[in-house]
């Protein structure tokens, strides 16, 4: 569990910078430069999702149940996730509609993606993640929403076409092949 929770800290924490010390990564910025800077976001992100990743794989075989989840939970998880991996795909692309009215997608993935997963499951290994990265993204939104936005580019609604195309795609895949594969539970 040590592992999982050193990943949270760490991951969690390097992208929490921007909530909690604007200034001091303001400050870095400008004495490190913008490329050190990034260099060193990206090297404690990937630290931080390896631990993430290998404590979690861990931390699942010793983990107790905190509570059972509600029985509509995996239902609502099948749901929310085509959901969450469309807003996850909106927001590495142009403006689409769903970016300009989310404002931030990726950060309401997170959110669908934690919650959809806490009703799901109810083990202390994924109270930490899910619940983890819940706390996290919602900080991370309020933070975001008080930042100003800058010029909007006009959506665009092809791009919203794709993202839920490239989304339910994923979907499928992940269902299918990928979840049994990197996490050994099996979706169908």
């Amino acid at each position: 569990m040590a592992i999982l929770i050193l990943g949270l800290v760490v991951f969690l924490g390097i992208h929490s910078v921007r909530i909690f010390a604007e200034d001091w990564r303001t400050a870095q910025i400008a004495a490190r430069g913008e490329t050190t800077w990034k260099g060193l976001y990206t090297g404690a992100s990937i630290l931080g999702l390896a631990l993430l990743v290998y404590g979690y794989g861990l931390a699942r075989e010793e983990a107790g149940v905190l509570y059972d989840p509600p029985l509509w939970g995996r239902s609502f998880l099948l749901i929310a996730m085509p959901i969450a991996l469309v807003f996850l795909v909106a927001s590495q692309m142009p403006m689409g509609v769903l970016k300009k009215r989310l404002v931030h997608p990726m950060l309401w993935a997170v959110v669908i993606w934690a919650l959809g997963h806490l009703l799901a499951n109810g083990d202390t290994a994924s109270v930490l993640l899910f619940g983890g990265f819940l706390v996290w993204a919602l900080l991370d939104l309020k933070s975001a929403y008080g930042r100003p936005r800058g010029e909007i580019p006009t959506p665009k609604l092809w791009v919203d076409f794709v993202a839920l195309a490239v989304g339910f795609a994923l979907t499928a895949i992940l269902v299918v092949f990928l979840h049994q594969y990197l996490f050994g539970v099996p979706i169908v």
